[in-house]
Order: structure tokens, then C-alpha cells, then sequence
């Protein structure tokens, strides 16, 4: 395979403690030779899978991870995270953030899911119950990679 580091100016970040497609993200990031940076927190252990993953580990606080990667992510990176606020803030920089279901992130669904996250923070807090995420799926794990890949694909013809 040809190598595309020479091409390649973005990378893939990872907001990699609760992440479960690490696995995936390995994959596509040594079969199209994209680097890629994992950011967790003390509690979490990461283990490099390549000499082009790179781990910043962070204190065990909130927003931590969060910030590290904000202050990391640059225009045109691919950003994998559940978080809608970090999503934001990867849109505002020009990068691409990805969930780990496969759902891309874009300036038309933030804001809508944004203020759907503070109505059900509203409800809890006020003592009633939201429902939590469905079940992580394979399939989820299918769409996530087949998206990245796509994602990646573009990028490196772009």
C-alpha cells in the first residue's frame, strides 16, 4: 500500500474513555495510514496500537478530555465522540465529529440536539427520569466504520 502521510493533514481524534470502536477506528486509521489521537483520562488505560496512535492522557476530572481535545482538533480532522457540546465545538473549528453509532454531526443537527440534552437535563434535574441511549449494537459498529472509512476516503481525494 502507498503511504499517504505525505498527503495526509488531518487526523483523527479520539474522545477514547468511553469509546467502544476503538478497535475500528485501528483499522481504518493503518489501512489508510491516518494518524490518530486518543485522549483519556487517568482512569482509563489505552494501549497504542501503532507507532501512529498517539495517547494524551488527562487528569481524572470532568471535562478534562473534553478540553484536551478541543484544544487539539483543527479544520478538516474527524472528531469521534458522543458528546453534543465537544460535537460543537469541533464544528466551529471546520472539523467533522463523528459518533461512535456512525451518526455524523453537522451545523443543521447540533443545535436541535443540543437543546434536546438541556430539556432532558431540565427534566432530571426538576426529578423525573429520560430514557438512556439504546443498547451499543454490532451494527452500530458496521455503520461507524463504514462512515469513517467514507469520511476518510473523501478527505484523502480532497
Amino acid at each position: 500500500m502507498t503511504s499517504n502521510s505525505s498527503r495526509t493533514t488531518f487526523k483523527i481524534l479520539v474522545d477514547a474513555d468511553s469509546c467502544p470502536v476503538k478497535d475500528s477506528i485501528y483499522k481504518v486509521a493503518q489501512d489508510l495510514d491516518i494518524p490518530v489521537l486518543l485522549v483519556a483520562s487517568t482512569s482509563h488505560r489505552i494501549y497504542d496500537e501503532s507507532d501512529k496512535v498517539r495517547t494524551i492522557t488527562v487528569d481524572n476530572v470532568p471535562q478534562a478530555a473534553d478540553i484536551a481535545l478541543a484544544n487539539n482538533v483543527a479544520a478538516g480532522d474527524i472528531l469521534v465522540t458522543g458528546d453534543y457540546g465537544l460535537a460543537a465545538v469541533a464544528l466551529s473549528k471546520q472539523a467533522t465529529p463523528l459518533s461512535p453509532r456512525g451518526f455524523i454531526f453537522t451545523d443543521r443537527n447540533i443545535e436541535s440536539l443540543l437543546l434536546q440534552k438541556h430539556i432532558e437535563a431540565k427534566i432530571r434535574m426538576a426529578g423525573g427520569r429520560t430514557n438512556g441511549p439504546r443498547a451499543f449494537t454490532v451494527a452500530d459498529t458496521h455503520r461507524f466504520e463504514k462512515t469513517l472509512r467514507k469520511l476518510v476516503s473523501l478527505r484523502l481525494q480532497g
